[in-house]
Parts: structure tokens; C-alpha cells; sequence
């Protein structure tokens, strides 16, 4: 019985381990998206607002509505961006990020390592895997879809590191949309 059981708890925590694999995966993808927007917002406002001030441009009638419309976005930029409030995410998103990948090597771990120890003791390491997860899941934190697509293409790509030790293929269901 302690078998069977043994062997259900593996196929579950290899499930488990490909799908925070995923996850994580698009999380990192979308992570590195915010940052990337973050430095984009912060540099832009400065851009417009440098050559809107310029002599060059300022001075001279002919980049009147030109140096208009760059102060405009120089102040503009960054009301977007609060209004976006895309800072917010980054705490969530790496946090998340980190976990899902560490619950896909924990779970890993509990399919091929763990499984040979006492029933009670590899049971005790998943319950407490699967309580890690619950907790993750229950922020109920998405990226968007984009990020999923993205993140297949560098697994399949080789690009994402730790996608050989889950020797896990594309889901064909992300590509498609």
C-alpha cells in the first residue's frame, strides 16, 4: 500500500516540479520585463526633458511645437507610470519568481531523491512542499500571457537554465495563442 502511495506522491511532485517550473520561467520573463520598463520610464522623462530645454531647440521658432511636445512627455512619462503602478509588481514578482523555481527543484528533489526514505518522512516533505505551494498560489499573482510564450521559446531554445534537469517539452497550449 505504502508503495502505491509512494508512487502516486512521486508522479504528483514530478508534476508539480515541471509546472513551478513553468511558472517560474514566466515569472523571470516578466520580472525582467518590469525592470527593464522601470530603467525606460526613468530615463525617458530625463531624455525629453534635456532636449526640451535645449538652446538649440528651445530658441529657435522653427522646434517651438517640438520642444512642446517633449516637455509634455517629459511630464507625462512619468504620471504614466504611476498610474500604471508597475513598481508594485516587482516585489511580488520576484519573490514569486524565486519561490516557484525553488519549489520546482524541491519538488524535483522529492520525485527522485526524497521517495526512498520512510514512507512518513517523504510524505512529511511533501506536505510541507505542497504547503510552500499553496501559499504561492494562493496570491493568485499572474504575468501576463505574453510572458508564458516568451519563456517556452527560450526553454525549448535552451536559453533558460535548469530546463534540462526537468526534461520537459514545450505545453503546446502556450504556443498557440
Amino acid at each position: 500500500m505504502a508503495t502505491e502511495i509512494t508512487e502516486a506522491l512521486k508522479r504528483q511532485s514530478e508534476e508539480r516540479a515541471k509546472n513551478c517550473f513553468w511558472a517560474s520561467a514566466a515569472l523571470f520573463v516578466w520580472l525582467r520585463a518590469l525592470r527593464s520598463l522601470r530603467v525606460v520610464f526613468v530615463i525617458l522623462p530625463i531624455v525629453f526633458g534635456t532636449l526640451a530645454s535645449w538652446d538649440l531647440l528651445s530658441s529657435s521658432d522653427q522646434f517651438r511645437g517640438l520642444t512642446a511636445v517633449l516637455a509634455l512627455a517629459a511630464g507625462l512619462v512619468p504620471a504614466v507610470y504611476a498610474a500604471l503602478k508597475l513598481d508594485e509588481h516587482l516585489p511580488d514578482a520576484a519573490r514569486l519568481a524565486g519561490e516557484y523555481k525553488n519549489l520546482a527543484f524541491r519538488f524535483a528533489e522529492l520525485s527522485r531523491v526524497s521517495r526512498f526514505k520512510e514512507f512518513d518522512v517523504y510524505e512529511a516533505e511533501y506536505k510541507d512542499a505542497r504547503q510552500r505551494l499553496e501559499k504561492a498560489n494562493s496570491e493568485a499573482y499572474t504575468c501576463p500571457e505574453w510572458c508564458f510564450r516568451w519563456a517556452s521559446k527560450k526553454i525549448n531554445s535552451g536559453a533558460f537554465p535548469g530546463a534540462e534537469f526537468f526534461d520537459t517539452p514545450a505545453k503546446e497550449h502556450l504556443l498557440r495563442s
